[in-house]
């Protein structure tokens, strides 16, 4: 039996506003490519996340905005503290400061990384991303060792749900202690990881269909009109 072929690839103008096409359009292989082209207005990005859909692409491509199906999660009672993270946590060495520091921290979430050729943290990404944090709409949860930035989280707040962009750890621990602090003293609903990992699910995370993930954010929009 043959898959059926993929649609073709949706392109966006540049003056493009939203709403973004159906989710369920986005490709099977690969998982989750709904569309190329657009901008990276806030608006833009406001709009794709309400929708479940986030950019992700490298210098030199066009910016492509995604939908993976299933979709990685953290539900924060689920988050799973480890022996060593909980004496970590424990200990009191490390300081969390929320919003000090934004654009250091995506620069070290952009920062070369061992097997990683470059990042999808373009100039443009940093300067929208900036942006949505001076409305007060992205966040940075910045772990700090002896006044020294040395882990971090950042990502947007909207409809309840953390969506997670990236993080960095330049000490043991350190960018667990931040998604820890997100779950026990933010409380989302939940943090959307996009995309699984061994590591993510190490910490609790799991895979939810993305039509769950969609009818959560909804549920979440419709309370809130």
């Amino acid at each position: 039996m043959h898959n059926r072929p993929e649609p073709p690839l949706i392109w966006l103008p540049e003056d493009f506003s939203g709403p973004f096409p159906d989710t369920r359009l986005a490709f099977t292989e690969p998982d989750g490519l709904l569309a190329a082209g657009g901008n990276l207005n806030t608006q833009t990005l406001l709009q794709a996340y309400s929708q479940g859909i986030f950019p992700w692409y490298s210098e030199g491509q066009p910016i492509l905005w995604w939908s993976p199906n299933p979709r990685c999660v953290i539900f924060p009672e689920e988050f799973h503290v480890s022996r060593s993270l909980r004496r970590t946590l424990n200990s009191g060495r490390f300081e969390i400061r929320i919003n000090t520091c934004f654009e250091q921290v995506m620069r070290q979430c952009a920062a070369p990384r061992k097997g990683q050729d470059g990042t999808w943290i373009t100039d443009d990404i940093l300067r929208s991303y900036c942006e949505l944090n001076a409305m007060g709409k992205a966040h940075s949860v910045e772990v700090w060792y002896e006044q020294e930035l040395v882990g971090g989280v950042y990502g947007l707040l909207q409809h309840d749900v953390f969506f997670g962009e990236s993080m960095f750890s330049r000490m043991k621990d350190a960018s667990k202690v931040a998604l820890h602090h997100i779950c026990k003293h933010i409380d989302p609903k939940f943090i959307d990881a996009q995309v699984g990992s061994e590591h993510l699910m190490s910490l609790g995370a799991r895979m939810i269909r993305r039509e769950r993930f969609l009818n959560l954010i909804e549920t979440d929009t419709q309370s809130r009109r």
